[in-house]
């Protein structure tokens, strides 16, 4: 008897190592995507965060998930940590698009693939594949909504002006450039022949991009504008390239006395939830929409794609030129959003709730 306990006390032990052996090549067979992020201030790069690690893990990668806070060092020395601890593939949203080229020729020296997600990583030969959304597209979304809202074709013939004042993005963001060469072709034109009016002056790239995308400057910025050239006239058009803007924007125009009788049209882009909750208020006129699910979706196919060696959905391999190469490309649609279709589009979508629009 005490025989045949040995013997099932062994074949116990034995499956036992067996199993936990198995468990661990199981483990060390899991891919690891490392994702950088950069920065948990904004809603949006908190919700891209969140759906790449969901949809990574449900296809049975290990992500390590990092977010920067918009310090360039910091993510570079993230970027190097995940390279040391040899991830199999690396999805980088760049802080600044230029800054990541020493640390990117490292991870193509280990052979570690690198996946571009929604800011383009410039001069760099490292990058296979870039997921964003249509950039220029979002710049001609905000641009159209202002020409059709204000009817800007028919103003002149009627005598209509409007006085427009333009925040666009960080200047280290290749996006930025892109949104804003999409307003300016549909804008263009009317500031040409005075339809719109831009009291500031300011309309070129160069003097209307903001560092780090910063809600705070952008708040300045209209602070000063409104107290420096619009005494006597109202703003009527704010065209914004991005939500936290329209935050500023807002709380400058409440300091200076503005009410519903004589808000002006602001343009927001990401659709945050703030942002969506001024619409229905009326507070912000419309922001771009952008699906973070969709994109996280298309990226994922490319971490897929670079890790089994086969090809994913590419829809665009001629605009986004980095300085080393043109970088495939897949360009999801932008959709602006106001209070007339953010029902159909927003909450029926399933990206908000009514409970947290508070509707």
């Amino acid at each position: 008897m005490k025989k045949i306990l040995g013997i099932l006390a062994i074949a116990a032990l034995s499956f036992t190592l067996f199993s936990c052996n198995e468990k661990k090549g199981a483990a060390a067979d899991k891919k690891t995507v490392g994702v950088a992020m950069p920065t948990q201030s904004s809603e949006r790069w908190i919700n891209d965060g969140a759906n790449m690690k969901k949809q990574l893990e449900e296809k049975g990668y290990a992500v390590d998930l990092q977010y920067a806070e918009d310090d360039v060092q910091m993510q570079v020395s993230q970027i190097e940590n995940l390279i040391a601890k040899d991830v199999n593939c690396l999805v980088i949203a760049a802080i600044d698009s230029t800054a990541l080229v020493n640390v990117l020729d490292q991870a193509k020296q280990k052979g570690i693939p690198v996946i571009a997600y929604d800011r383009l990583l410039m001069d760099t030969d490292a990058v296979s594949y870039y997921a964003t959304f249509d950039n220029k597209g979002v710049g001609t979304a905000i641009a159209k909504y202002i020409e059709d809202k204000k009817d800007l074709k028919n103003a002149q013939a009627e005598g209509r002006s409007y006085t427009v004042e333009f925040f666009m993005g960080s200047p280290d963001d290749n996006n930025a450039l892109f949104l804003y060469n999409g307003v300016i072709e549909v804008l263009g034109p009317y500031l040409e022949s005075g339809v719109l009016k831009c009291k500031t002056g300011r309309t070129s790239f160069e003097k209307t991009c903001i560092l780090r995308w910063s809600q705070e400057t952008a708040q300045q910025w209209a602070e000063n504008y409104l107290s420096g050239f619009y005494g006597d006239e109202k703003l009527d058009i704010a065209c914004s390239a991005f939500d936290g803007f329209a935050y500023g924007i807002k709380a400058a125009l409440e300091g200076a006395g503005y009410t519903s009788e004589n808000w002006p049209l602001i343009t927001g882009q990401d659709a945050e939830l703030m942002a969506t909750k001024n619409i229905i208020a009326g507070t912000q006129t419309m922001s771009i929409y952008k699906d973070t699910r969709l994109l996280a979706s298309k990226c994922v196919t490319m971490v897929e794609a670079v890790l089994k060696g086969t090809k994913p959905e590419i829809n665009d391999t001629t605009q986004y030129n980095n300085g080393k190469l043109v970088v495939p490309s897949y360009l999801c649609t932008p959709v602006a959003v106001d209070k007339d279709n953010y029902q159909s589009i927003i909450v029926d979508g399933g990206y908000y709730t009514k409970e947290q629009l508070g509707l």
